[in-house]
């Protein structure tokens, strides 16, 4: 049996505040936040998610925020870069909203093209791309309207402790396409219009730590429930040790830790964050869980509270 991932389903990060990360995502980057929830391993921790208008996969970055934790270093066995993709002629527009929120930025080119890469309010390394590929983002949020606005992922670039390891992962189980290399870049792509690039740092870094700047994991797309169940068992007959499957609420899960010290994940596409509130108020509210809405007085009552705020 082989396999192919479309791409890249979401990215998941370490952040501190969670205002300051609502105000970042949604406030300088237009992102639309879909859900807020709880971590469902941890709940009195928020699990916060960004997308696009309809929180499609292959948009959404997700947050557990830990205000007061220590910072991480990025490093080896993680995502080093997330890479945002806009519509062509839009990084002009960007580059001057840096500018505008006072957020230090340098330009790079890579496979022929160029990005604008900076970080966070809380360390995250991030980058911006033009591509033709790719739905255009409908979302309008202060002045980030849908003929600038953040597609979704352009990709992400990993950071591997065994980079050989990493790419036959990557081309021969994964299913990505490895399409060239320059510099200290291997670029891999898959079938997918966004979250298709995947750059592999083909030196180490040194090994990174957890914490607060840091990515945690990132997860790949599964078509359904049963795409991911094949997943999984094709995961563990290559050789790699994969968790049972976990239900997520909006999507289910599976995890494994690849032999370069990235954690995986495999998520199905569906039922997606409609599931439980209209997709006109997606993310105005906390969701919980059903095993989570007996202590919804307690949660709403601990959790810091948040606000999707215009900056502009």
């Amino acid at each position: 049996m082989t396999k192919k991932t479309s791409g890249i389903h979401h990215i998941s990060a370490i952040v501190g505040h969670p205002q300051e990360n609502v105000d970042f995502y949604a406030g300088v980057l237009g992102l639309r936040l879909v859900k807020q929830t709880v971590n469902f391993d941890d709940p009195d921790t928020y699990h916060l998610y960004f997308g696009n208008e309809g929180g499609k996969p292959g948009s959404i970055i997700t947050f557990f925020p830990w205000a007061g934790a220590r910072q991480g270093k990025i490093g080896d066995g993680q995502v080093g870069v997330t890479s945002y993709v806009v519509p062509k002629g839009a990084l002009s527009f960007w580059e001057a909203r840096l500018v505008k929120f006072n957020i230090s930025f340098t330009k790079i080119e890579r496979f022929g093209e160029e990005y604008l890469q900076f970080d966070d309010t809380h360390g995250l390394h991030l980058e911006i791309v033009e591509r033709e590929k790719g739905e255009v983002n409908s979302w309008t949020f202060g002045d980030v309207n849908p003929e600038v606005a953040i597609k979704g992922f352009g990709g992400a670039t990993l950071f591997s402790a065994q980079p050989n390891k990493t790419a036959d992962l990557l081309e021969n189980v994964m299913g990505l396409e490895r399409i060239g290399e320059e510099g200290d870049f291997i670029r891999f792509r898959s079938s997918a219009d966004i979250g298709n690039i995947i750059d592999l740092k083909a030196i180490t870094s040194g090994r990174g730590q957890m914490g607060i700047g840091t990515v945690h994991h990132i997860a790949w797309r599964a078509t359904d429930d049963n795409d991911q169940l094949d997943w999984q068992k094709y995961i563990k007959a290559n050789g790699y040790g994969v968790t049972p499957v976990k239900d997520r609420n909006y999507f289910n899960a599976v995890y494994f830790r690849e032999h370069g010290k990235i954690l995986f994940e495999i998520a199905t596409d569906p039922p997606g964050f409609a599931l439980d509130e209209s997709q006109e108020t997606m993310g105005e509210k906390l969701m919980l869980p059903v095993q989570f809405e007996k202590n919804r007085e307690r949660l709403e009552s601990s959790l810091i509270p948040i606000k999707v705020r215009e900056l502009d």
